[in-house]
């Protein structure tokens, strides 16, 4: 699909068959339901989630794979006291969210370092994404879950490189080498 799409489930679905096509596994992620997703969101005390958010955990959204790696994500990671931290962290900041009670959090990193999608715009299909730092601040990242899930895609082709040269130094492949096919001779 080279056409730029107005539907934000085609552009992620795009954007995945992308990294697919540069050697990511397909199998090294797998999608939550919509139930599942429902729930997430429901435990988080939100009762909609935008559609972009909804196609990206139909992908990844039970298990990542490379996809956000060290990142806790997910309908299972994304739990009702990691939302508790990140609002606990924004009550510590100055920002311009507009809703942070109602946001839905995205991702957690160590505790200290959170994506979320504002309250005030679950509404929308293809919702800003915000970064949300402990001690630092909290801004808009990407203008949409389309571009934060694009700009935090892995970057295969760099991954395979480095298989390359660890082949060739004889040194064993780590674990996350299963995740990426090997390039076409």
């Amino acid at each position: 699909m080279n056409q730029p799409t107005d539907n934000p489930s085609e552009r992620i679905d795009a954007i995945f068959d992308r990294v697919c096509a540069a050697g990511l596994r397909r199998g090294s992620v797998v999608g939550a339901s919509d139930d599942e997703i429902d729930q997430m969101a429901a435990e988080q005390g939100v009762d909609r989630v935008p559609e972009a958010v909804r196609e990206v955990l139909r992908i990844m959204g039970v298990q990542s794979g490379l996809w956000l790696a060290g990142t806790a994500f997910g309908v299972n990671a994304m739990t009702a006291e990691r939302k508790r931290h990140v609002v606990a962290t924004l009550n510590q900041l100055d920002h311009e969210l507009t809703d942070p009670r109602g946001l839905l959090a995205l991702t957690a990193h160590q505790g200290y370092a959170y994506h979320v999608v504002d309250g005030a715009d679950l509404d929308q299909d293809d919702p800003p994404v915000w970064d949300v730092v402990e001690g630092e601040g909290a801004r808009k990242a990407w203008d949409s879950v389309s571009d934060w899930f694009a700009g935090t895609s892995p970057n295969v082709t760099d991954l395979r490189d480095m298989l390359e040269m660890m082949e060739e130094m004889g040194k064993q492949p780590p674990k996350w080498a299963e995740f990426v096919e090997p390039r076409q001779s």
